[in-house]
């Protein structure tokens, strides 16, 4: 299915003593371009993150924000260092003895006493906010890109009435042509019998110099290639994902034959309907730089 390169998603899952929301949006870009905005104790999963993500979207310009809330309130922990509480004591025993002065070394001053007590973070559990994380950051990719083929079924729509269109324009050029030549013809037969001022004219002459104008104005490979691309490019957004380069390469070609076109025309319709081609494959390709 066709995707756009915008779209947006949003997903949060809460468990017992956490939420994490993540949100996605995104607008065009030539390649992939993850841009990721979390908390550092998620740095650790940056790699699998991106590989997730990968996963899903193939081009555009990503912004990845993840948001984290911790509801549990065990997060630290006090630890009783024995060891450093009796060499306290020992040492406050051995300044009795050796200075002749009274020990009134407490449990409460003592247990103000530097290394004491001891407060230490609760280390993180990776595989429990893994889960939570993968289960949020699927769910917004997820959501986004639901949003993405929404908007893509709107861009191919768009393009196939374009390209209706444009078939039209190519079918006027074509149907204008003979015209142009019968016109060149008695043009030319008149400026003859005024510079001749005689009604006998030499129908071989004519004929070899509306020949020679033919070949110069003749679009005809022109409008069939024309047309080709055209089919080309509705077989194309027929066909699965990952299609935006193909389609962004055929609307150049298109544009290439429209130039060529507009350069041979020595006709002033034709010449407008040239133009009018290359509005039309312009917008086109407008519509195709969004697409996946």
């Amino acid at each position: 299915m066709i995707k756009s390169m915008t779209g947006f998603g949003r997903h949060e899952v809460v468990e017992a003593n956490c939420k994490v929301v993540v949100e996605m949006k995104s607008v065009n870009h030539r390649y992939l371009d993850l841009s990721i905005k979390m908390p550092k104790r998620f740095n650790f999963f940056e790699s699998a993150i991106r590989n997730l993500i990968k996963q899903y979207i193939q081009r555009g310009k990503v912004d990845i924000f993840i948001s984290y809330e911790d509801y549990s309130e065990g997060r630290v922990s006090l630890n009783y260092n024995k060891g450093i509480a009796s060499e306290y004591i020992a040492y406050a025993k051995q300044m009795e003895e050796e200075f002749h002065i009274t020990n009134d070394l407490s449990t409460s001053v003592l247990a103000r006493l530097p290394e004491v007590f001891t407060m230490e973070q609760i280390e993180d559990n990776e595989e429990q906010i893994w889960s939570v994380l993968h289960q949020a950051i699927l769910g917004a990719v997820q959501s986004f890109v639901q949003t993405r083929e929404v908007e893509g079924q709107h861009l191919k729509r768009d393009i196939f009435e374009k390209l209706e269109h444009i078939e039209q324009l190519v079918e006027e050029v074509e149907s204008r042509f003979p015209n142009v030549l019968l016109e060149y013809r008695a043009k030319l037969e008149e400026k003859v019998k005024e510079l001749l001022e005689s009604s006998s004219i030499d129908e071989s002459r004519i004929v070899a110099e509306v020949t020679i104008f033919a070949d110069k104005i003749c679009v005809d490979e022109e409008t069939v290639r024309l047309k080709s691309h055209i089919h080309h490019m509705k077989e194309t957004l027929l066909q699965e994902d990952n299609i935006g380069r193909k389609l962004d390469f055929i609307a150049q070609e298109m544009n290439r034959e429209a130039n060529t076109i507009l350069s041979k025309a020595n006709d002033k319709k034709i010449s407008q309907y040239g133009i009018d081609l290359k509005t039309e494959i312009e917008k086109v390709r407008e519509q195709i730089q969004n697409i996946e």
